[in-house]
């Protein structure tokens, strides 16, 4: 992990196959903090800066979360209308201002390249939160150890990415991460139009992952041990119209896996869901996307404890609260 001291995080380049497993090692030790099971000081005295410039429930949350959690302290500005930027200053200014108040920056923007940029003015560590259609390195990260704790390997999985390829930036960063693994192969479902770019699947071909492109959801989901389903940007597209073509058209519900006997399959989506995924679907036991989402809080927290040097040692445990007093019978 020594790699990642003071380091920028900025890409899914930075994770070989060992660097993967000291994160997801130190992930499961920050597990009883992320659940508020004991208190961690770590991080005292530090500073988050949590710049979200396009919107973001989850992220930005399990961001501030896992920094508190740790024991540090955050502060967020959420919005380019509600940041100097609405006035004509650029991101480099806004980044160079921001490192003198922080340890820290974590940024979404809607630019892609905007983190590379951030990291090159900075002299504090910045972090990929989502960069336009780019990457989101700490999504890729979460939805590989999500593999881990769900199904005990990433080794020779079946995955199935199914919706928004081309502009979703989450399989981007997570069809990267997977050729670090052995004998994982790739089914890529997109409607037309849709399909992953070539960048990613000529890195796939080059690293020796097999995959396939296909337009329909049942060849998708037949042979697959998992599949990661992601919604329409529809806020990428230039044409609003064009996107309304895509959403509520391309569904995976309960229906289709019962039609083809695959109630069984791990179903993980970096959320959230419109139109693309059924709530008939939520009371299987695969279905994995809100623990998923909780995952991201130890997954970041790992990433600040290597950033910062820092082990994610409990000052002490929390007591559970007392139990409230029964009236007598």
């Amino acid at each position: 992990m020594n790699h990642l001291l003071h380091a920028d995080i900025v890409s899914v380049d930075q994770f070989d196959r060992n660097a993967l497993t000291g994160l997801f090692t130190l992930a499961d030790r920050c597990l009883p903090i992320a659940r508020g099971e004991a208190r961690c000081e770590a991080l005292r005295g530090r500073v988050l800066a949590n710049l979200f410039f396009e919107p973001s429930t989850r992220t930005r949350l399990s961001f501030g979360t896992a920094f508190l959690r740790l024991g540090g302290a955050l502060e967020t500005t959420v919005g380019l209308q509600f940041s100097s930027m609405a006035k004509g200053e650029t991101l480099e200014d806004t980044i160079r201002v921001i490192d003198g108040y922080a340890d820290v920056l974590v940024l979404r923007h809607p630019e892609e390249g905007s983190a590379r940029r951030a990291a090159r003015v900075a002299s504090r560590p910045v972090v990929n939160a989502g960069d336009g259609p780019g990457e989101h390195p700490s999504q890729a990260l979460l939805d590989v150890y999500t593999l881990q704790r769900e199904l005990g390997r990433v080794d020779g999985l079946r995955v199935a990415l199914v919706g928004d390829l081309r502009y979703g930036r989450t399989v981007h960063s997570l069809a990267r991460l997977l050729t670090r693994f052995d004998d994982v192969s790739l089914v890529l479902c997109a409607p037309p139009g849709l399909d992953m770019p070539r960048t990613i699947t000529t890195e796939l071909s080059r690293a020796g992952v097999r995959w396939h492109a296909t337009e329909s959801l049942r060849d998708a989901f037949e042979d697959a041990d998992v599949a990661y389903v992601t919604r329409i940007q529809a806020e990428r597209f230039e044409d609003p119209t064009e996107a309304a073509r895509y959403v509520g058209n391309y569904v995976v519900n309960l229906a289709l896996l019962e039609s083809i006997g695959r109630t069984d399959i791990t179903l993980l989506h970096p959320l959230p869901r419109h139109g693309d995924l059924s709530a008939d679907l939520d009371h299987l036991p695969g279905a994995a996307w809100f623990r998923q989402s909780h995952y991201g809080v130890p997954i970041r927290m790992a990433m600040f404890c290597a950033l910062f040097g820092v082990e994610p040692t409990p000052a002490y445990p929390i007591e559970p609260p007392t139990p409230s007093p029964q009236p007598a019978p």
